[in-house]
């Protein structure tokens, strides 16, 4: 599998990285360590979780990987992050230097590791100065508890202050924003792709197969039922199926990719996933496959190189749909030349 830098950094990374949102809920224990068995096998070594996935379990499941092969912790890189609440006080949760201390803490002994690879604000916080977040990232670097920092479902402006405070106070930077980015989902393209390019900072899509609707499995004006994830929890993106069905834009893009799969031969899964991979910035897509099957699919992905014309029917299809200002004949227009 080929591997990037992350970010402005020497450290490489697999082009796709395993996301364990799903470990210790969609998938036991046993399940989630032959996902990762199977992703090291396929020249994968990036990993991706969070201390509320599953609330620590998730970490947890790692470390136990982790420690029935000693020989992989060097090999590994292992991401997750720290911002929403593990507990009830009004202390355990933000991105204030208490919580994080006590999160990173806590996710070091889940992990059963002395130093996370990256370690990421998983949100941004409107009540924690900034700055403060800055510094606890660099104390924990120079403590040797974390290696690099990241952050999570920032905005443009956001995005951009991280970055200039870093600088201005000799700070170690931001080397990794991690949002959603798919077919479906290219609001990031307005601003952040480009503060990441003119920052030097990694982008790590989440959802690059925009909760499945980007596999073909979901059909027009058909309510999900079964195994699906919108079907199987109404409660948890069932929300997002109305919305998506009456835009004729979605069915567009399916109808796009699919053509495309067809042409190659491959699932739409790996068109997907293919083209999310190419964007400019990208250095690793976050995979979130539940069961083996899907994760094999996955990684089929890749080896898969999207030509030109292909590309270029995705990007005109997806293109995001704004109003003139001020993304339009001053933004976007100009921005689209490059992206």
């Amino acid at each position: 599998m080929e591997h990037r830098p992350l970010g402005g950094t020497g450290t490489a990374v697999s082009k796709l990285c395993l996301g364990a949102m799903t470990f210790g809920n969609e998938s036991d224990e046993r399940t989630s360590h032959a996902l990762l068995d199977r992703f090291v096998e396929r020249g994968g070594n990036f990993v991706d979780t969070a201390d509320v996935y599953s609330q620590g379990v998730s970490e947890e499941i790692i470390g136990s990987w982790l420690a029935g092969r000693p020989a992989l912790r060097d090999q590994v890189v292992i991401a997750t992050k720290g911002r929403f609440p593990m507990g009830d006080g009004p202390g355990d949760m933000g991105l204030s230097r208490t919580h994080l201390s006590r999160a990173l803490d806590a996710s070091l002994r889940r992990l059963g590791v002395e130093t996370v690879d990256l370690y990421q604000a998983h949100a941004w916080d409107p009540i924690t100065p900034l700055e403060e977040t800055l510094r606890f990232f660099d104390d924990a670097v120079r403590a040797g508890k974390i290696r690099y920092a990241g952050v999570s479902n920032f905005v443009g402006w956001q995005l951009q202050k991280a970055a200039m405070l870093t600088d201005f106070r000799g700070l170690n930077p931001i080397v990794t924003l991690q949002p959603q980015y798919n077919l479906l989902v290219r609001d990031i393209e307005f601003e952040l792709v480009d503060v990441c390019l003119g920052e030097n900072i990694g982008i790590l899509p989440w959802s690059p197969l925009a909760g499945g609707w980007l596999t073909g499995k979901y059909r027009r004006d058909l309510t999900p039922t079964g195994s699906s994830r919108l079907g199987e929890n109404p409660e948890r993106g069932m929300e997002a199926y109305g919305p998506r069905n009456a835009q004729e834009r979605t069915w567009r893009i399916i109808d796009a990719v699919r053509q495309v799969a067809e042409g190659r031969g491959v699932s739409m899964s790996q068109v997907a996933l293919a083209w999310v991979a190419g964007r400019p910035a990208v250095a690793s897509v976050i995979l979130g496959a539940r069961k083996l099957e899907q994760l094999d699919d996955n990684l089929a992905a890749g080896e898969l190189r999207l030509s030109e014309d292909e590309t270029a029917v995705l990007d005109q299809v997806s293109a995001p749909e704004v109003d003139d200002y001020p993304y339009g004949v001053l933004g976007v227009d100009q921005r689209s030349r490059r992206l």
